[in-house]
């Protein structure tokens, strides 16, 4: 049972850590008009009141600069500011499991309106809330205790709450006659938020998970591969998953392949060294499924019972692939020694970039000197690209197929899309 039917957010500090880019369009603007900068301690400040009135408050503005200053600010953050920004962890599962159970959700915030949703829909939180306010861009100053009687309905105010992590959150839910949650992992001053006597506080969003729905779900974790030939792109693109998924609120753990902990790190020197010591392709396909093995039961399966989402640079699509298709060894056989993954920790999607094994090689030479794998050639490759190419006819319901031949920003923001959707579509909040 819920202890709250009806739940308003502030946004800044609540929902979302948007401190890197309120800080560096603030320090534009003041550097655009030639004003002292004030310390990021005091930048901080500036997150969650209406920005004309930290630059008042804050910089010795009277109004008619505070509104140049505003206008400044968005030259920077209309275009790049507004995505620097951070969704708290389990924010989204709670947001999702508080509207599972019938609560009314909504956002009071500082922050301009149209701003809000913007960042509110970039980040897919926008379904999960009722409603949102927040002052028009013309206005420069907004009362907290306004915008949260614009979201709250008079048959909600009952059993209804405001969270927030500034004393003005505090206070606005406090004049509007309703409870209080002062969260102390945002932006305000820990004294100031108890000095403002809130109903409850929590240091943390595990504690406002317990607090306003006592009984919700643990993490669930999830197992992410990328698959390609040699030059497709994998390592950007992995390091640009990595950073997305983190912003968007997961708790991601990395890793690669062979490798991951530190006896497959061992095998894996032996089977990238250009010293490969009359190596034989039954020899190489045993080692990267011991390699595998090892990896799969001291580090995947424990950190997606931890609900984590793994996220991993190769995984058995590659040996089937290129121990099998191009070295000419049995599926069968490939699949037979790597039974620990296949019958205990496949992957939940396989991020597959495709590209021309031509492009790929090229990019790949361009990049550094290739390994010992890398060093077999262009039909090799190949027999790889062909290999792949079974390998997602075979698995469509595991594949994510993306064209990376693409600009790499466009290959991340395709990418990412298509697996953040298949994230929020099975659960994976």
């Amino acid at each position: 049972m819920l202890l709250y039917d009806t739940v308003i957010f502030d946004l800044d500090g609540t929902l979302t850590d948007s401190c890197p880019g309120i800080i560096a369009c603030s320090k534009y603007a003041l550097e655009k008009m030639g004003r002292p900068i004030p310390s990021d301690e005091t930048l901080q400040r500036f997150l969650g009141p209406p920005l004309a009135d930290s630059f008042m408050r804050y910089c010795g503005m009277n109004e008619e600069e505070a509104a140049y200053a505003t206008d400044l600010y968005r030259e920077r953050y209309n275009p790049i500011g507004w995505k620097e920004n951070n969704v708290f962890p389990r924010i989204r599962a709670l947001l999702a499991e508080l509207k599972k159970r019938g609560a009314y959700l909504a956002v009071a915030t500082g922050k301009p309106q149209e701003a809000s949703e913007r960042i509110l829909s970039y980040f897919g939180l926008l379904p999960y809330l009722d409603a949102v306010a927040g002052p028009k861009l013309t206005d420069l100053h907004a009362d907290k205790a306004d915008l949260i009687r614009r979201v709250l309905p008079e048959s909600r105010m009952k059993h209804a709450v405001m969270v927030g992590d500034t004393p003005g959150d505090i206070k606005g839910g406090q004049d509007c006659g309703i409870d209080t949650v002062g969260v102390l992992y945002g932006y305000g001053k820990n004294d100031e938020i108890l000095a403002a006597k809130p109903t409850h506080v929590t240091e943390t969003t595990d504690d406002l998970c317990h607090l306003l729905c006592p009984d919700m779900p643990a993490p669930k974790g999830y197992f992410i591969t990328l698959e390609g030939v040699d030059g497709c792109g994998k390592s950007t693109q992995a390091n640009a998953m990595e950073a997305r998924l983190r912003q968007f609120g997961y708790s991601v753990h990395r890793t690669r392949e062979p490798g991951g902990c530190p006896l497959a790190e061992e095998i894996r020197k032996l089977l990238l060294a250009k010293e490969d010591g009359g190596m034989c392709p039954e020899t190489e396909a045993l080692l990267f499924a011991a390699a595998r093995a090892q990896h799969i039961h001291q580090v995947i399966l424990p950190k997606v019972a931890e609900g984590k989402i793994v996220l991993c640079d190769r995984f058995v699509d590659s040996s089937i692939a290129y121990q099998g298709d191009a070295r000419g060894l049995s599926r069968e056989w490939i699949k037979e020694i790597n039974q620990a993954a296949l019958s205990k920790g496949m992957p939940n999607a396989t991020l597959y970039l495709r590209m021309s094994v031509e492009d790929a090689f090229s990019r790949r030479l361009a990049e550094s000197e290739p390994d010992r794998i890398e060093q077999m050639g262009l039909s090799f490759q190949q027999r790889i690209a062909e290999g792949y190419e079974k390998l997602m006819q075979e698995n469509p319901d595991r594949y994510v197929p993306v064209q990376a031949a693409k600009p790499a920003e466009e290959v991340t923001e395709e990418a990412f899309q298509k697996l953040f959707e298949r994230l929020v579509r099975e659960g994976v909040l």
